[in-house]
Parts: structure tokens; sequence; C-alpha cells
């Protein structure tokens, strides 16, 4: 068999037929991956199931929606997807005799060989979102359908639920809130290990603010049931919710709304439960109180739900009720409500007499607003009617001043002017006293330097021949 014996033998044969014609196509490589199953040692030792992992590695992530659609575009049209597998249908011959022509589904794979190839994809860069599909598909098609020949094993379907959340993506929002509860009601009643369910409860905390109130409504099992819905469970996720949120530093806050109101739903749907005790109540109410805490400023679906328990449960005591009744917050709670509350039939006397009380402070409160708007109003609207004339005074004083201003602004321009027309006429004097002509020059230096000094040089003559001499 061996090119020893002869050239172009059946094992080069082989190779050649498996490289040419098994590896390049999608589903020829899924079903020679499948065939390994029978023979898994000899195939591993043989190279064959690294071969068909890696080829079908490449191909998955050349076109990942070979692994199926991520579940949040499950509505694409069936065209779309035809045209995604486009580059591995069959030649045109092919595919005349095979119109309906779909790829090999994963989900035909045994779980050793899935888990094989799911580990390899996650670790190789496969796209998360379709990672998560395929494990999607896989589930609904081993463990979720349970008729017919399709229907495994309680101890087969549980190993797959515990591979399946093992190989799951970390990233949030991969598959829908509802899935994963789905997926935990499963969990719970296959009795998987505690890592499993944890893990399943640590995915849906993270995003119970997609969550409905039908998702909470997990019901009980096993033999030790004691209430219609699994209460500590759904505190577990409430939990880890808060515990990541807080971890986030996110400042959204609309994340906190949507739980409040979920819980809340949640509280009124299980208050009807006959067997709920008081102290699972009362937890949830107070989980309730501390999540709505500086979300919602109104108590009214906590009184809701304290209402419903009170009438299942009218066998409790006066003290029960009370103990019930503490988680209420009759300041916060609205007219209505505490309307409501004064006339109910199970709450507690004590009670009634602080809704009373409350609703007279709520009262009084009210209308001490209004009368103070109302005095504010007045107030106002005397200030402006005593004000109005002072106003118009004012607006006349200014005017007046405006006018005096200017008045005065142009005085002084005009001064300025003229200021400056006297101060130009001194400075041209100046310039022609600064420039005499030649002749003047020439007479002050003979010693006639101008008529005034001539005429006074005249008179000082004159007095001296005039003064007698001492001698006579």
């Amino acid at each position: 068999m061996t090119e020893n014996h002869s050239k172009d033998n059946l094992l080069h044969k082989a190779i050649s037929y498996f490289q040419q014609r098994i590896l390049p196509s999608w589903s020829e490589t899924i079903k020679a991956f499948r065939s390994t199953e029978k023979v898994f040692q000899q195939s591993w030792k043989l190279g064959l199931v690294h071969e068909c992992l890696d080829s079908i590695i490449r191909k998955a992530k050349a076109s990942p929606q070979l692994l199926g659609e991520p579940i949040k575009n499950s509505t694409a049209n069936a065209d779309d997807s035809d045209e995604d597998y486009e580059g591995y249908k069959p030649n045109a011959r092919r595919r005349l005799f095979d119109l309906n022509w779909k790829p090999e589904d994963l989900t035909t794979l045994s779980l050793q060989l899935y888990e094989l190839l799911m580990h390899a994809m996650s670790k190789h860069g496969v796209p998360s979102e379709y990672v998560a599909a395929s494990l999607c598909n896989y589930t609904k098609k081993w463990v979720f359908s349970s008729s017919g020949e399709e229907a495994l094993k309680k101890k087969y379907q549980k190993d797959i639920l515990e591979a399946v959340e093992r190989l799951l993506p970390d990233e949030i929002g991969l598959l829908p809130c509802t899935l994963l509860f789905q997926m935990l009601r499963v969990a719970i009643y296959l009795e998987v290990t505690s890592d499993c369910r944890n893990g399943i409860e640590i995915r849906i905390g993270k995003q119970l603010d997609q969550a409905t109130v039908k998702d909470l409504l997990i019901p009980s099992h096993g033999y030790s049931k004691v209430v219609q819905y699994d209460i500590q469970c759904v505190r577990r996720i409430v939990k880890v919710f808060y515990a990541n949120y807080s971890s986030s530093n996110v400042t959204d806050i609309t994340g906190l709304i949507a739980v409040a109101d979920l819980i809340e739903e949640f509280l009124a749907e299980v208050a009807s439960d006959i067997d709920l005790k008081i102290s699972t109540f009362v937890g949830l109410a107070e989980m309730l109180v501390s999540a709505s805490m500086g979300v919602k400023t109104n108590s009214d679906g906590i009184y809701r739900a304290v209402a419903i328990y009170l009438d299942k449960h009218r066998h409790l005591t006066e003290s029960e009720r009370e103990e019930v009744c503490q988680v209420l917050d009759f300041q916060k709670m609205s007219p209505q409500a505490c309307d409501h509350a004064a006339k109910n039939e199970c709450m507690p006397l004590r009670m009634v007499v602080q809704v009373l009380f409350a609703g007279q402070l709520q009262l009084r409160d009210t209308i001490t607003k209004e009368v103070q708007s109302s005095d504010e109003k007045l107030i106002k609207e005397e200030a402006d009617e005593v004000n109005a004339p002072r106003v118009e005074l004012c607006e006349g004083k200014m005017r007046s001043e405006v006018e005096k201003m200017s008045k005065k602004v142009m005085l002084l321009e005009r001064e300025c002017s003229m200021m400056r027309k006297e101060i130009e006429n001194s400075s041209s004097l100046v310039v022609r006293k600064e420039k005499p002509s030649l002749w003047r020059e020439m007479k002050r230096k003979f010693g006639c330097i101008s008529s005034t000094h001539d005429s006074n040089c005249q008179l000082k003559k004159k007095k001296l021949h005039l003064k007698p001499k001492r001698g006579l």
C-alpha cells in the first residue's frame, strides 16, 4: 500500500483524494470529521482529526455564517443566508440534481467531536457571536427537544448542557435572557453540577435588565418542594446583577430602574403563593426597597404586593401582619394608595393609623404648598403694581440725567476745540518770534534790538541829562 511497494499506490491515492476532494468542501469535511468518531484514536495519531479541524476553522473564519446566524439576527431573510453559503455550494452540475442544497450542520456531530471543534474555534478567533449561535442550535436540538427518536437519556443531556455552558463566550448579550432562563430551568431539572448552574445564573445576572417577570417564575423541583417558585435562585441572580453593576462604574440608571420594576412585578406574582413564608416575602420586599432607593420615589408597587400577600394569607395574626407591613413607607405612597390602604380590611390597625396620619401630612403639605404658591403670586402681582410707577419715574430720571450728561459732553467738546485753536495760534506766534529777519539781526548786532528797546534807551539818556550836578 505504500510507495515502497510501487508508485502511485493506495496510500498516496487516499491522501490525494482527501486533500483535493474532501478538505476543500465544508460538507465533505464535516462528514469526514464525523466518521473519525469510531476510530478516533487511530485518526488522531494519523493527523486526520487535525486536518479536519484546521479545514473547518479556516472556512468558519472566512464565512462565519456557516455556524448559524447570530440570535439577534435570526430574522434575516433566507435569500441572504443562501448567498452567504455561495462559496461552499457544489458545482452547477451537482446543483441540478440537488436544488435544496444546504451545508452540513455541526449539530450532527457527537458531543466529543463538537466540544473539541468549538474549543478550537474559540481559541483561533472565530467571532464569538457565531460560536454562541452554534452552541444555541446544538442545545436546542439535543437538550430542549425531547420528542420521538431525538430524545436522549437524562445523563447525556446533562453532559451536553454542562459542556455548552463551559464553551459559551463570556461576552454579555450573545444569547437572549429568555434563552438563558430556559437553559437554567432545564439545568435545574437535569440536576447539573453547581458550577454549571452558577455559571448560567451569573450570565443571567449580568443582563437581568433584559428579562421579563415571566422569566423569573422558575418552578421549584425536587422532593423538598415547599414553594411554587424558586425564590432563592432569583435572589442570587439579583445579587449578581447589583454586584456587576456596582463594579462596572456605570452612570446610566436605566438598568437599575428596569430591574427595580422587574422585582416589583415578581414580588406581586409570588405574593399569591399560599406556601410563601413571611421571612421569604419580607426578604424579597427588603431587596426591592434597597433596589428602589434613589431610583424610584413611589412605593405603590410594594404596597400592591403586600396587599396581595395579606389577602391570600388571611390566617396571619395581627403581629405577623404588622411584620409584613414593616417594609411599607407610607410617606412615599400616593394618595390613592393611602386611601386604599386605609380602607383595606386586611391591614393591621396600627398600620391603618399610620396610613391616616401619613395621609394627613400629605394633605397638609399639599395645602401649604398651594397656599405658598398663591401667596407668592399675589405678592409678585402687588409688587409689580407698586413698582410700575416707580419704574416709570426711574426711567424719566434716567432720561433727564442722560440729557444733562450729553449737554455737558457737548460743552466740553466745544471748550476743547477752542483750547485747541488757541494752542495752535500761540504756537504760530512762537514760531514767528523764533525766526527774525536778517535786518533785525544786523540791528541787534549794532546795539538796537527793537523799537521798544530803542525808546527805552532814549528815555534813559534824557533822564541822565536832566539830573543836576552835585557841585552846583
